[in-house]
């Protein structure tokens, strides 16, 4: 089978290396360990840190970008996953490092790289319509808020976020029953149940559904343990958790998700075009699978 090239919207690191601590050569080494495994194009996805810490690795991976060529998967832009979210559904992210939904904090780490940010709608100020003025994609994730009408997409749908109730609006209703709205979800056996699983596909448009690891710095690793957002992050071989029991983020990259989809017969190839159209991302390359989901050759852009 010959798809487009995957591509990570959401992926905070992988094989050791942290997005929100690592230098530009460790993001050009996931860069390629990704394009390997049919990955031609990918959001570094920053958590929830310091404004000094922020805007420095933004830096990293804007340097990271500019150094990429033809072994390499395509840096597409910063995902800025917190600081405004909803410390009522913060799951991991350090609540003391969140800010208020306004245009001045913002603009505190603006920078053109920054393509998608996530963030809690119910609490906006005035941050929404700016980050939509400048083509910035906004995603709710992190909240309990239902009012999804101002956003593009939904960051990891289910996930650190007020979930269904029979009586009562909610952040996961809403995106479900809203054609308009993109969904993530990371189907990686852990996150979510392949009941929920049965439910978003039957209800979800199959053009509106993201496919994202949520990858942590663990993802491919030696490491049993680390620390992820301030909180020592513990992994027993099937999910990453804290101390706590919350779980951290994924250790599946989207082409094993794929693989796991398929086996399970609730693979749609759609998914793959979908990031492609909601990013509007041009030809990155193809790859071709064996009947498994197994790269068995890549063809990519030519990049100097």
């Amino acid at each position: 089978m010959r798809t487009k090239l995957i591509i990570e919207p959401h992926i905070h690191g992988a094989f050791g290396h942290d997005f929100n601590k690592c230098s530009a050569d460790d993001v050009l080494h996931v860069a390629r360990e990704l394009l390997q495994r049919g990955v031609g194009g990918f959001f570094p996805t920053l958590v929830t840190d310091s404004i000094d810490n922020i805007k420095r690795q933004v830096e990293v991976i804007k340097e990271a970008s500019e150094k990429t060529d033809y072994e390499c998967a395509k840096i597409l832009g910063v995902h800025l996953e917190g600081i405004f979210i909803n410390p009522e559904k913060k799951g991991i992210h350090n609540e003391k490092q969140c800010k208020k939904l306004t245009v001045k904090n913002y603009q505190k780490i603006e920078d053109d790289f920054i393509k998608i940010v996530t963030l809690a709608p119910e609490l906006d100020v005035d941050l929404i319509p700016y980050l939509k003025e400048k083509g910035v994609k906004v995603q709710a994730g992190h909240c309990v808020g239902s009012d999804l009408s101002h956003c593009n997409g939904v960051t990891h749908l289910f996930n650190a976020m007020k979930g269904i109730h029979h009586r009562e609006p909610s952040t996961a209703l809403s995106a479900l029953i809203n054609d308009d709205i993109y969904t993530e979800i990371i189907a990686d056996g852990v996150h979510l149940s392949d009941d929920i699983l049965k439910l978003i596909f039957k209800t979800k448009p199959a053009d509106k559904i993201i496919l994202i690891s949520d990858a942590l710095p663990i993802t491919h690793s030696d490491l049993k343990e680390t620390v992820f957002a301030g909180s020592k992050i513990y992994y027993d071989g099937v999910k990453a958790t804290s101390k706590e029991g919350t779980i951290a983020g994924s250790t599946t990259l989207v082409p094993e998700i794929i693989k796991l989809l398929n086996k399970k017969g609730m693979f749609n190839p759609q998914f793959i075009e979908n990031t492609y159209e909601y990013y509007d991302i041009g030809y990155l390359g193809e790859v071709d699978w064996d009947e498994d989901f197994n790269v068995v050759a890549i063809t990519t852009e030519m990049r100097v």
